[in-house]
Order: structure tokens, then sequence, then C-alpha cells
């Protein structure tokens, strides 16, 4: 099971630069809003793109998607541990959490 990250815990990352954000929505979802500076990779994709947008197995990866009962997130993240990420965690809140903590955003 994915170690999980807490939105405030996450939110740091991000402004220290010290996470890659995966948005496992992907999509029109992810055009429309995403995380700051997040990336857009769905199931489908990871085997075939995760080295490419992922070159770095051992950095800190946080997946996300819509809210708890999105499956997408924890998916994408057990895939990645399954290629040999190793340092991967999943934001169980999803973006739904972080718009309604009134956190940033952006659009594609």
């Amino acid at each position: 099971m994915t170690a999980l990250i807490t939105r405030d815990e996450l939110a740091a990352a991000i402004e220290i630069g010290a996470v890659t954000v995966v948005d496992a929505l992907g999509g029109e979802y992810h055009a429309q809003q995403h995380l700051p500076g997040a990336l857009a990779l769905v199931l489908a994709d990871v085997d075939a793109r995760a080295s490419a947008v992922l070159p770095d197995r051992d950095a800190a990866i946080v997946t996300y998607c819509s809210n708890p009962a999105c499956p997408n997130s924890g998916q994408v993240a057990d895939r990645l541990t399954h290629l040999g990420y190793t340092n991967v965690r999943k934001y169980r809140e999803g973006i739904q959490d972080w718009v309604e903590a009134g956190l940033p955003t952006e659009t594609a």
C-alpha cells in the first residue's frame, strides 16, 4: 500500500520544489484544473511514459486524483512502485480537498 501525504506536507513540498506531482485524472480534468506543476499521467500511460516524464526513480513523487473515492491515484502510485520508483506517496484527499482549502491551482 502506498504511503500517504497530507495536504500541508504536500503544499510545503510543492512550495520548495521538493516533489513531482502527478495528476492521475489526466485529460480534460488536468486541462481544466490541477495542482501547481502537476504532470498528467493516467494508469493506461504509466508503462509507456513514466521513464520519460519521471526519469529519476528515487525522486519524491506524489499522485492524486479527485477525492478519496477515486481509485486512480492509488493505481498509478502502485504501478510506479512496481516499475521501481522508490519514493511514491499518494495525496488521498485529492484536488477536491485542495480546492476547498483555498489553495492555488493551475490550468493547461
